[in-house]
């Protein structure tokens, strides 16, 4: 059995966009990849209104938290996706050569929840066919 691609969700504070696009890819292409996230200058906290967006579209939330790019450099990631215009041009240099592509969302953060839930959904929609095609699912 071969094991699950693994997908980086890059931003700068994973806390928003990286930690929904996280939740969305574990969710909707489970068995598949294997959906981590992490911040060039993670925040202390996910932003309630990512958490609350996704809880409202039925995504799990457990274990979401912000955590640096270099907590995760050392596993096996088949593709880098960043989020945000930062994360992409702050993208480190990994020990082996990672394929990565970028589509930047719009940062909610300090905007109402229907933005959070806008973004949210922008993300499902065009994160996971670029994480298809990417990957060849």
């Amino acid at each position: 059995m071969s094991r699950l691609k693994t997908v980086l969700v890059l931003c700068t504070g994973n806390s928003c966009r990286s930690q929904m696009g996280e939740a969305i890819l574990n969710h909707d292409l489970a068995g598949l990849v294997r959906a981590i996230s992490a911040g060039t200058e993670p925040q202390p906290k996910v932003a309630d209104g990512a958490i609350e967006a996704l809880q409202l579209a039925g995504l799990p939330t457990d274990g979401l938290h912000p955590k640096t790019v270099e907590a995760v450099m050392d596993q096996e990631i088949d593709l880098v996706f960043s989020v945000c215009d930062n994360a992409r041009e702050t993208c480190p240099i990994f020990p082996r050569p990672v394929p990565r592509i970028h589509v930047g969302f719009h940062d909610p953060h300090g905007e109402p929840l229907e933005r959070f839930i806008t973004v949210r959904d922008d993300i499902r929609a065009r994160l996971v066919p670029a994480v298809r095609n990417a990957l060849g699912l």
